[in-house]
Order: structure tokens, then C-alpha cells, then sequence
């Protein structure tokens, strides 16, 4: 598939951008020391979500190495479309640089909340409380956009469902934690879509 290969480049772009931006701030959020636990999250739930995510990991090395492999799965999307995908990928890596940047130190990849955590409500999260996780929708929707694969789309639907799943519990715990204070901000600031009346 020689025409899969300025799609594969912009593919490779968008994986560095957003692998040297979440490696930074993960490496930044890493140095307290502090081990983080996932038995909140529950094991069972914590091993199926990286399982699908390693199943979407998979399927998007596939189509990169060679696309025959996962070709089964082509979508006819025409050659601009595609090409949206790489800006949609660009933005998302924008965005993830903000939410992250924005997060600082309190970065986990479950849903304890680190014990010098503080309660952040600016930048994305004064539009959203899971920018993260819009971040993270808006990334797999360019890359399955980019590849034109109905079988990478699918991968990324069920991680976004287990994120989404995962979301209630996560605020119960930032409840926990932050009290009134938290709960104010739910009432006032949407779960993934910004509040028309704020």
C-alpha cells in the first residue's frame, strides 16, 4: 500500500509529538517518589482497560509496519478527511500539553489522587473536569480519521468506554479528598462537554 505512505509519516509525527509531551510531564509528575497504587481502581478493571489499550497500541504499530495486516479493516474516507486526521492529531497533542502542563504534579494513571495533591480548576479545567480524557478522545478520533481503519476506531470506542466507566469512581475519590469544595465544581463545570450556562 504505497499511497498509506505520507499517512503513516503524519502518523509517526503525531505518536513523537505526544509521546515526548506525556513522557515529560509523567517523568515531571514521577520524580516525588510517591508509588501509586491501582488497587483502587479495582485489578480486574485496571488490567482490562491496559489490555484494550494495548490491543489499540497493536492495531495502530500494525497499520504502521504494514498496513496489509490490519487492510481488512480500510474505511474509504477520501484523501482530505484523512488529512483532517492530522490536524485533529495536532490539536489533540496541544491539548494534551496544556491539561498536563496544567495538572502538574498531580498526574496519576488511575484514580487515586496523590497525597499532595491539589484541587486544579483552571486552564482546560475550568471548561471540563476530565480534559484528559477529551484529550484523549480527540487523539484516537484523528488517528482512526488519519488511518482510515474501522478496526483502530473500534479499539479506541472501548478504552473511551472504560475511561468513561472509570470517571464516577475517580470523582468519588476527588470528593472524598476535596469535599465541598469538589462538589461546587461539579455543579458548575461538565464531566467531557463545557457547560453552555456557567
Amino acid at each position: 500500500m504505497p499511497h498509506e505512505a505520507p499517512y503513516r509519516i503524519a502518523l509517526i509525527v503525531i505518536i513523537c509529538v505526544t509521546a515526548v509531551i506525556g513522557g515529560f510531564h509523567r517523568w515531571q509528575a514521577a520524580k516525588s517518589g510517591e508509588r501509586i497504587s491501582h488497587k483502587e481502581e479495582g485489578y480486574l478493571f485496571a488490567t482490562l482497560l491496559r489490555l484494550a489499550g494495548l490491543v489499540l497500541w497493536l492495531s495502530v504499530m500494525a497499520y504502521l509496519i504494514s498496513p496489509r495486516v490490519v487492510g481488512f479493516a480500510a474505511l474509504p474516507l477520501p484523501a482530505w478527511i484523512r488529512w483532517c486526521g492530522l490536524g485533529g492529531g495536532l490539536l489533540g497533542a496541544g491539548l494534551m500539553f496544556w491539561t498536563m502542563s496544567t495538572l502538574g504534579k498531580n498526574l496519576t494513571d488511575t484514580v487515586v489522587v496523590r497525597k499532595e495533591a491539589t484541587l486544579v480548576m483552571h486552564g482546560p479545567y475550568r471548561w471540563v473536569r476530565h480534559p484528559f480524557y477529551v484529550t484523549a478522545a480527540v487523539l484516537m478520533a484523528s488517528v482512526t480519521v488519519l488511518t482510515a481503519n474501522w478496526l483502530i476506531g473500534l479499539c479506541s470506542v472501548i478504552v473511551l468506554a472504560f475511561l468513561a466507566v472509570r470517571t464516577p469512581h475517580e470523582e468519588k475519590m476527588l470528593v472524598e479528598r476535596f469535599g465541598n469544595a469538589y462538589r461546587n465544581y461539579m455543579a458548575k463545570t461538565g464531566r467531557f462537554i463545557p457547560r453552555l450556562s456557567r
